[in-house]
């Protein structure tokens, strides 16, 4: 029985550790500007800017740590393939009306329009290349 409670004990605290070591390191993470390549959409301009072509939309807010992390990768993937996909991005804080019209509950949210119509939704932190791999998936690269 003493074994079980110091056995548990010893494993709460350990996982208390690992994530107070987690938050140490996000809270650490350096802002990272966008590129010029991205997009800053409105919920004036929204509809406008993705009405044609192929454009993918990063729903994210400034408090939001993973959000914070896929800025590089979007910035990679803007510079990578800014002659044939626009990459745009859309503060849920700010521009509450777009957030709620594709019911994004969860952030990041990425959502991958073509000539106005939602073709993908990607849901969470990913890599350039998975980003990459859906897009070609799709045809677009």
């Amino acid at each position: 029985m003493w074994i079980t409670i110091i056995s548990v004990g010893t494993l709460v605290i350990l996982v208390g550790l690992l994530i107070l070591n987690a938050r140490k390191h996000m809270e650490s993470l350096k802002d990272v500007s966008d590129s010029d390549k991205v997009t800053v959409l409105t919920d004036q301009n929204f509809q406008n800017k993705i009405k044609s072509g192929t454009v993918l939309v990063d729903f994210w807010a400034a408090w939001c740590m993973p959000c914070k992390m896929m800025v590089p990768v979007l910035n990679e993937v803007a510079e990578e393939t800014h002659d044939r996909v626009t990459v745009a991005k859309v503060n849920v804080d700010e521009q509450k009306a777009t957030a709620a019209r594709f019911g994004i509950r969860s952030i990041p949210t990425m959502i991958l329009f073509q000539n106005g119509r939602e073709v993908r939704r990607i849901v969470g932190v990913k890599t350039r290349d998975y980003i990459l791999k859906e897009l070609d998936r799709i045809k677009i690269l």
